[in-house]
């Protein structure tokens, strides 16, 4: 087998996970399209390494032994991740990146009294200072 087909799969299958890594707002699909970016350097690993082992007289197989690392790696990675996702929901309702981010930030939300709320509070840490 050429090595052209699984380096196509596996720039296919990065680009597909890079496009949800970028493009989704769910912090659990993120996840999943970090796993598939995994995955693909794993084939590339994979492929490379058969590719090589051909050719050289001594067969390591360095690139089978990187691709087993980077799976352990990647558990680890999904088993922390997927732990502190489910912590976020539980304390805020929800696993959208973006309000995660605005809250994080302390972003108030924009409204008609967010102003008045604000200098209300700028003026109440006046009063107890002095």
């Amino acid at each position: 087998m050429h090595l052209a087909y699984p380096a196509v799969l596996s720039a296919l299958l990065f680009c597909t996970g890079l496009y949800g890594v970028l493009a989704r707002r769910n912090a659990i699909l993120v996840l999943m399209s970090v796993e598939l970016m995994l995955n693909a350097v794993n084939l590339n690993l994979v492929a490379f390494d058969v590719w090589l082992s051909r050719t050289a007289e001594e067969t390591l197989h360095s690139g089978q032994a990187l691709a087993l690392f980077t799976i352990a790696v990647a558990a680890a990675e999904i088993g922390i991740g997927l732990a502190i996702v489910l912590a976020v929901y539980r304390n805020r309702g929800t696993s959208d990146i973006d309000k995660l981010r605005d809250t994080a930030e302390g972003h108030e939300p924009d409204g008609p009294d967010g102003e008045a709320a604000a200098l209300q509070t700028a003026g109440e840490k006046a009063e107890a200072t002095a």
